[in-house]
Formats: structure tokens, C-alpha cells, sequence
């Protein structure tokens, strides 16, 4: 089975309602209303699901239950006048309610925008392989990332708005881990979170024919070996076409990082970019995935074949 392009969702313009909605961690009040002031500012009118700031009884790590955030995403996407789901935060918690999603009826609703990163892997991997939708990996409306720095939230404008002025992607430092260029359609995200779909309902059988964008956060360079080395044993990364590297906050020295991807992904013999600018950095530039693309390692650039949303 070969990575192939997913359906688009149309673009945003002024005036758009767009959903919030915690599908993983808990979400800190002042900073989901920083966020929608954001929104507020681009011309869109955020609506906040009922259960956002939610937190577990039992389970502080989780935005409430794993059925109300579920029931959430779900009524949310399935409200017609909704353009738009936005997570607020990621974290831990997507996975134990991606199957409690009513995507019968989310099917039926119809293409939207989704964005969100890190946790919400999870769920960019279920509306690809349940939906066969295109989602924006991107920052999320209650990070600091969003809230601090320019260039995440322009990039994010800009797709959501324009999304023809941004089809050249990556920051000034990006460079080649291994020379070459590469066609291929998006796919990926957070490196642990898509190690941990293997042999569930929403993980692909393998990322052949993709351009595999990979981060993380929190991942010592022996954790991220023993990642890498199992998507290798379960022969997921056979086909791959070429790799873009993000940010590896919080994963130690970046030298012994460097030196643990390079020998774990060196031998796939494909283009491989890193610091591509994408993740749990500093900045967070918005990639979409399902979308074909071409990636160029020396110029440090992924390029799209066409513009992330219709």
C-alpha cells in the first residue's frame, strides 16, 4: 500500500466559525483565551466546545473524560456551521478516544480543516486513514509557541487564509543529513505517537511512497533509537521516499540526537532534511499532511505540488 494524496478541505475566509476542542492534555484558561484573541484578530469567531478545559477526577493528565472530548470532536465537526476544528493543546490523551469518535457521522459532515500537533498525531493518522482528509500539522490555539512567536502564527494565517503564498517550506536552518531530492506525499508527525499506532484501527501498514515528517519532545536519544529501530523491525519505514526532520526539544545534546537519527535513518538510502522548523520548537511552521510534495534536502526545503487547502 503507497502513501497517496488525501482530500483537501477548502480554505478559511473572515467570518468563519472555528471549534476548540482538548483532545489530550489539560488546556491553562489563560492561554486558550490568549489563543482566541488571536483568532478573534485573523477575523474568525472561535467557539469553544463544552469540555475543554475539563481535567480527569482521577486522571489529571487527561482534559476530562475520554468520552466528552471525543463527544467534543464530534459535534463539532459534525456542526455545519463549523469551518474549522482547532486543538487547544496536545499531551497525552488522543489516542483512548480516537475509536470513541462517531465517524460515521463525521464522514457524512464532511471535509473541514483540522490542526494540531505532538498528541493530535494520533488523530491526523485516524482522519487520514478513516476519512481520507488532508489536516494542517500545526500550532494549536493554547501553546505558547502560537502565542509568542511570530513566524508560527504567520505561517498558520497563511495557510489557513493563503494558502497558495506558502507552498515553499522550511526554515533558514535547515540543511541536509543526506543529499538528494525526493517526490513524495506528507505524512508523520510526532515519531513516538506514530510508533505507537502500529497494529491499531489508524495506523498504515507503512510510509511507502511518503515524505515522512518526523519529531519530538522528551525522547533521550536511546528512547529515540528504540523508536526508530522498531519502525524499522516492523519494516514501516520500507518505501519511504525521503525525511524531514523537526525539532527534538528536551531530547538532549542535539549532536547525540543528530548522530542517533543519522544512524538510524542513513541506511534507508533517501533525502533526509533536518531542522526542517516544524514541532515542539521555538518555531512551528505549519506542514500539511496528505498532500504530494517534493523534497529538497541541500536547498532545505519541502515544496508543495499544490496549495494545502482548495
Amino acid at each position: 500500500m503507497t502513501v497517496a494524496p488525501l482530500e483537501r478541505p477548502s480554505r478559511l475566509r473572515p467570518g468563519d466559525r472555528v471549534a476548540v476542542v482538548a483532545a489530550s492534555g489539560p488546556v491553562p484558561e489563560d492561554r486558550l483565551r490568549a489563543g482566541l484573541d488571536v483568532l478573534r484578530g485573523w477575523g474568525l469567531d472561535p467557539v469553544v466546545m463544552p469540555h475543554v478545559l475539563d481535567v480527569h477526577p482521577e486522571l489529571p493528565y487527561l482534559a476530562g473524560t475520554d468520552e466528552d472530548r471525543a463527544r467534543d470532536l464530534t459535534r463539532a465537526w459534525c456542526d455545519p456551521s463549523v469551518a474549522a476544528v482547532i486543538c487547544a493543546r496536545g499531551g497525552y490523551g488522543a489516542q483512548r478516544m480516537a475509536d470513541l469518535l462517531d465517524w460515521t457521522a463525521i464522514r457524512a459532515a464532511g471535509p473541514k480543516v483540522f490542526v494540531g500537533y505532538s498528541d493530535v498525531t494520533a488523530l491526523h493518522e485516524a482522519f487520514a486513514v478513516r476519512m481520507g482528509l488532508a489536516t494542517l500539522h500545526g500550532p494549536m490555539a493554547g501553546v505558547l509557541t502560537f502565542l509568542k512567536d511570530p513566524v508560527t502564527r504567520e505561517s498558520l494565517r497563511a495557510t489557513l487564509f493563503e494558502p497558495e503564498s506558502v507552498r515553499v517550506l522550511g526554515l533558514e536552518g535547515a540543511r541536509p543529513m543526506v543529499p538528494g531530492r525526493a517526490r513524495g506525499v506528507t505524512l508523520g508527525g510526532c515519531l513516538a505517537l506514530l510508533a505507537a499506532d502500529l497494529a491499531t484501527p489508524h495506523g498504515r501498514p507503512s510510509s511507502r511512497g511518503g515524505l515522512l515528517l518526523l519529531e519530538d519532545i522528551g525522547e533521550e536519544p536511546y528512547r529515540l533509537d528504540r523508536i526508530l529501530t522498531q519502525l524499522l523491525r516492523a519494516n514501516w519505514l520500507e518505501g519511504v521516499h525521503g525525511v524531514a526532520l523537526g525539532s527534538w526539544e528536551e531530547c538532549g545534546p542535539y549532536p547525540e540526537v543528530r548522530a542517533t537519527l543519522a544512524d538510524r535513518l542513513g541506511g534507508l538510502g533517501v533525502p533526509v532534511v533536518e531542522q526542517l522548523g516544524f514541532g515542539h520548537g521555538p518555531t512551528t511552521l505549519t506542514i500539511p499532511l496528505g498532500v504530494p510534495a517534493t523534497l529538497d534536502a541541500e536547498a532545505g526545503t519541502l515544496t508543495l505540488d499544490e496549495p494545502a487547502l482548495r
